[in-house]
């Protein structure tokens, strides 16, 4: 049933005021949604940093931000590919130098349904590497700076926790032994899922300000399928994506704005369309299921991502 709270249209970017004085880091925002999301806080006057694998992409974009708004929109961005650790490693500390304040950090960059296996130079399954623990790691490093805002982690997640194994492959996390394209993209949608509600249970009770939101864009017509997907794969997005099935990046967009700027939200919650099969309609508070918050699986999935990036989270 659509989610109602915010009125028939559900939660969209008119409940917002000014953002003035106010800083976002939106990682993959040079395209689809991450760049809908930039666009909609920088009409609303914020600062938004966009943290891409492409300097070319970036510098494009920047470019076309600054035509929209005006040469004294506030936007930039670091450098950072979330494959590579140590990539992510040295954008942080980029961030933690030059951004003083950040209201809300949006993980948003994902990469979906590579065709065959690959690795990432640290020798993590692509997708777990890039969608996981890269953001794993980002999280970490810029905690305290986001804690000191009393700022927000937004984790943009998938319906594709729903689809695969449910769960974590721990005995085979490279999936050397069946590697198969979408049960590893769902399991490194559901890893990233489970990493925010364990920093949820994680933080209860300490006293930090952060708060952690997870949502996910419905069915949109961005360029990730594009960008990893097989051909087969992209060719049967291409074809869903003109029909009604599939709504804009805009649209796509409005849930991790939502979970960046709306108070009153709940934490242990999944954020998005809350339409026909959950891929459009009204945003409001959509279906959690509880495989994507076992506590066993995601107490585990925590330790087994710090020895494997090599960062120990503390509070």
């Amino acid at each position: 049933m659509a989610d109602t709270t915010f009125g028939p249209r559900g939660w969209t970017p008119e409940r917002l005021g000014s953002l003035a004085a106010k800083t976002y880091v939106i990682t993959g925002a040079n395209a689809g949604a991450g760049f809908q999301a930039a666009r909609t806080f920088l009409s609303k006057r914020a600062k938004v940093v966009m943290l891409n694998r492409s300097a070319d992409k970036s510098t494009a974009a920047v470019k076309e931000l600054k035509t929209e708004f005006g040469a004294n929109a506030d936007v930039s961005f670091v450098r950072m590919d979330l494959s590579d650790l140590t990539s992510v490693r040295a954008a942080a500390e980029e961030v933690i130098k030059t951004i003083p304040q950040i209201d809300a950090l949006i993980c948003n960059a994902a990469i979906a349904q590579v065709p065959t296996q690959k690795l990432t130079v640290d020798g993590f399954e692509s997708q777990l590497g890039t969608n996981h623990y890269g953001h794993f790691m980002l999280c970490g490093m810029l905690f305290d700076r986001i804690e000191a805002s009393k700022g927000r982690i937004v984790v943009v997640a998938s319906l594709g926790y729903n689809l695969g194994i449910k769960t974590i492959q721990f005995d085979d996390m490279n999936w050397d032994k069946n590697y198969s394209a979408n049960p590893v993209y769902s399991q490194s949608k559901l890893a990233q899922m489970m990493f925010a509600y364990e920093l949820q249970d994680r933080l209860e009770g300490t006293g930090k300000g952060v708060q952690v939101y997870v949502c996910h864009p419905g069915a949109s017509a961005t360029s990730l399928i594009s960008t990893s997907g097989g051909v087969l794969t992209r060719m049967a997005w291409w074809l869903m994506s003109k029909t009604p099935l599939v709504q804009t990046a805009e649209k796509g967009a409005y849930p991790e704005i939502m979970c960046a700027t709306e108070d009153g939200l709940e934490q242990r919650a999944l954020y998005g369309p809350t339409g026909l099969m959950q891929t459009g309609g009204p945003v409001g508070k959509g279906t959690l299921n509880p495989h994507a918050y076992d506590k066993t699986v995601m107490a585990k999935l925590w330790n087994v991502s710090e020895e494997a990036t090599g960062f120990s989270w503390a509070f």
